[in-house]
């Protein structure tokens, strides 16, 4: 039988975002789903690595199975995590991803074994977006369905159609009326397996759009000239929640982002260590992450800063570390707890060796340095294994959750 009538296979190195772009180029609406077996860690770690690939392979042998009778849409894998990506609308679609719930809830007969596996799905729909965000928004809303109890599935809202310039005019008034929430997306250590500190994450509640992720947030706030008043607006929000978790939480620490506009303000060390202060939290307890674009206008100036700050008794990381042209000039540089490692390098070290070697070689000058590693964006168990075996110290990303809210924070925590 011919790929006509059936969902082409792909093997690990496809990304998702190949499909998409090709289909929203010819202006057809698409629907990404990613389906994430949600006890593969416990199978492999009861029966073994061979029956956990073999499970693997019949989960995908019944989504294929179930996307046949669809005619197009392609099948993608990484791991326990399947990404579906179809040129159809969200409410064609919807039969579809009921059907393969519906598959993937059934035993699976393994080596003489009997496994059941529980399913958690992310679903984003839409038409002439980036590839990237609609890919993008489905992983959110995979992530949202990991940490909300009884979610099996979670579709994400639509993407915004208001142009920029209104949505910077809106930012004006979301500040004033509170509407910039602050989520917390979990730092696991590869030793234990524990979470020890999060990442303050900001998320627009339009009362007409719904919530808007980081990346519109920050596009509106460049537009509006609202990045510093944002800026202080999320440190205040963070470090005020922070400062009211409840014990089971005392132990964590939180990192907030810090921008190029931050840095660019002379007073900014002192102001933030006076925002700390005032909030009540431990100055051990928060770092402070600053992209590498943040850094390259004016090392001189940037490097002063953080040693203030971390003179101060904060902890002091470089973000999306390695996509930058100046990285190894920074670690000479700059006073530095720990490097980020992005999440486009992570998310692409299964597959592609060229980005492998790069994560390798931070790893490995990192841990030479005496400093800490975070791994961001890992979403399966391939991802984790080849990072932890090559000495990375952390990692977050869906595989562990997505940004949550304190609730989610707590149950995460007491799940452990």
């Amino acid at each position: 039988m011919g790929e006509e009538g059936r969902a082409r296979r792909r093997n690990d190195e496809d990304t998702g975002n190949q499909p998409v772009a090709r289909w929203l180029a010819h202006d057809r609406a698409v629907t990404v789903a990613i389906v994430a077996l949600a006890s593969f860690e416990i199978i492999n770690a009861a029966y073994g690595r061979d029956t956990g690939d073999t499970l693997v392979a019949a989960a995908k042998d019944r989504i294929e199975r179930a996307l046949s009778a669809t005619g197009e849409g392609e099948v993608l894998r990484e791991g326990a995590v399947f990404t579906l990506a179809l040129p159809v609308t969200l409410d064609a679609a919807h039969p579809l991803i009921t059907a393969i719930e519906f598959a993937l809830a059934q035993p699976f007969l393994v080596g003489g074994t009997t496994v059941h596996v529980g399913t958690r799905i992310g679903v984003a729909s839409g038409k002439g977006e980036q590839a990237e965000a609609l890919v993008a928004r489905a992983r959110a809303a995979l992530g949202e369905a990991r940490v909300l109890e009884g979610a099996t599935t979670r579709i994400a809202p639509p993407a915004p159609d208001r142009p920029i310039a209104q949505l910077a005019a809106d930012l004006h008034r979301a500040i004033a009326r509170d509407e910039i929430a602050v989520m917390f997306q979990p730092q696991v250590a590869f030793a234990n397996g524990r979470i020890v500190g999060v990442e303050a994450l900001a998320r627009w509640r339009h009362p007409e759009l719904g919530e808007l992720g980081a990346q519109i947030l920050l596009a509106a706030s460049d537009r509006a000239d609202l990045g510093i008043a944002l800026s202080d607006h999320i440190l205040s929000r963070a470090l005020a929640s922070v400062a009211e978790w409840p014990d089971t939480l005392a132990h964590l620490r939180v990192a907030v982002n810090v921008t190029a506009a931050d840095l660019a303000r002379p007073d900014f060390a002192a102001r933030f260590l006076t925002r700390v202060d005032a909030s009540g939290v431990a100055r051990s307890r928060v770092a402070a992450e600053i992209t590498e674009g943040g850094l390259i206008d004016d090392l001189d100036s940037a490097t002063e800063l953080l040693t203030a700050l971390r003179d101060g008794g904060c902890h002091v990381a470089i973000d999306d570390f390695g996509t930058g042209y100046s990285s190894l000039a920074y670690l000479t540089a700059l006073p530095v707890d720990y490097l980020k490692i992005d999440l486009r390098l992570t998310q692409s070290i299964v597959g592609d060796r060229r980005h492998r070697v790069v994560v390798e070689g931070v790893i490995a000058i990192a841990n030479a340095l005496g400093l800490e590693t975070i791994a961001e964006g890992v979403e399966t168990e391939e991802q984790r294994a080849l990072l932890e075996a090559r000495g990375c110290t952390y990692y977050q990303g869906f595989l562990c959750a997505g940004a949550t809210d304190v609730a989610g924070l707590v149950r995460l925590i007491e799940r452990v």
